[in-house]
C-alpha cells in the first residue's frame, strides 16, 4: 500500500490505546527486516531517517527503497524524518517524499524552539506532513544522570503544544539516546502528568534498553510512538561477530543484518502493538 501519514497510525493508536514502533534505518536490508516484521506482526510502522551526514548522503536511496517496498506490503508504512536539524533537511524530506517530519529544537531555549518548530509546520502543513517535535533534554545514554536530567515540564509542554499546533510531541521522561549508563528509569508521575497536560500523541525517543514491562505501563498509560535503532543495531552486530570467518561473505553479513532487525522488531511490535493481546506468549 501507499505510505500513510504520522497522523494516520498516531491517531488511531492512541484512540485504540497501543503503541506505534518507530525505528531509524540506514540501509536497505535493515528495512527490508523491519517491514517484514510489521507485516508478519500485522502492525504499523514508523521508518525512519536521522538527520546526520552519513545518512543524509543516502537520503534518495532510502526514501526510494521505503517507497518501493510498501506498496508491496499490507503494513502502513510511515516514512519520518528523525530529529531533523534545518529547514533544509526538512524540505529535502519532502522533496523525497517523507509522509512525516520530526524537527529537534529541544537544545534551543524555549521561545526559539517555538519559533524554530512554528517554521517547520509553516513548511509542512501546505503539504499536508505531519510534525514532531522535542520539549525537554533527552539527551545521551553514555551520560545518563537522573540527578541532572531535564524532564519535560508539563505545563511548558501545553503552551508549547498551543503555540506551534504540532502533531505529536517526544518527551523526556527518563529516557536517554543509544546505550544506558546504568539502569533506566522512566519517571511515571511525569508521563501521567504530560498525558493530562496535552492531548496529542506522546513519543518516547531513546527505547532501546529499557524493560519491556516499562513499555507496557507506558503504553498502557497513553503513550503512542516509541522509537529504536541501538538495540537492533547492536543485535546486528553481534550476529555479524558469530559468523565463522570461513563462511562470512557479504551474503551472510547482509542476511544476518536483516535477521537481526527482523527478530527484534517483530518483539517490539508484539510487546505493545495493537494486536498484542493475540500474540500474548509469543515475545
Amino acid at each position: 500500500m501507499p505510505l500513510v501519514k504520522l497522523t494516520d497510525v498516531l491517531g488511531p493508536a492512541k484512540k485504540g490505546n497501543y503503541g506505534v514502533a518507530a525505528f531509524d534505518f540506514i540501509s536497505p536490508w535493515m528495512m527490508m527486516g523491519m517491514l517484514q516484521a510489521a507485516e508478519e506482526a500485522r502492525e504499523p510502522i514508523i521508518m525512519m531517517v536521522i538527520d546526520a551526514p552519513p545518512f543524509m548522503a543516502n537520503l534518495d536511496l532510502l526514501a526510494c527503497s521505503v517507497q518501493g517496498m510498501a506498496k508491496k506490503t499490507k503494513a502502513p508504512v510511515v516514512l519520518h524524518l528523525d530529529h531533523g536539524r534545518s529547514i533544509d533537511s526538512c524540505r529535502r524530506c519532502i522533496e523525497a517524499g517523507f509522509t512525516s517530519i520530526m524537527f529537534d529544537g529541544s537544545s534551543l531555549p524555549f521561545e526559539e524552539n517555538v519559533k524554530a518548530v512554528r517554521e517547520v509546520v509553516a513548511l509542512c502543513k501546505p503539504h499536508g506532513i505531519p510534525v514532531e517535535a522535542e520539549l525537554g533534554q533527552v539527551g545521551s545514554g553514555a551520560e545518563y544522570d537522573l540527578a541532572k536530567y531535564q524532564y519535560t515540564d508539563p505545563a511548558q509542554a501545553a503552551e508549547f503544544v498551543r503555540a506551534t499546533d504540532i502533531d505529536a510531541l517526544a518527551v523526556a521522561i527518563g529516557n536517554a539516546h543509544g546505550v544506558y549508563k546504568g539502569d533506566p528509569k522512566i519517571n511515571f508521575p511525569v508521563l501521567g502528568s504530560l498525558l493530562k497536560a496535552v492531548s496529542i500523541p506522546l513519543v518516547l525517543h531513546g527505547g532501546s534498553g529499557i524493560h519491556d514491562e516499562d513499555f507496557v505501563r507506558m503504553v498502557n498509560m497513553g503513550l503512542t510512538k516509541l522509537n529504536f535503532f541501538t538495540e537492533l543495531n547492536l543485535e546486528a552486530a553481534a550476529r555479524l561477530q558469530a559468523i565463522e570467518n570461513n563462511k562470512l561473505n557479504a551474503a551472510t553479513a547482509l542476511e544476518a543484518i536483516r535477521s537481526a532487525f527482523y527478530d527484534r522488531a517483530l518483539a517490539k511490535m508484539r510487546l505493545f502493538g495493537k494486536n498484542r493481546n493475540s500474540n500474548k506468549g509469543e515475545v
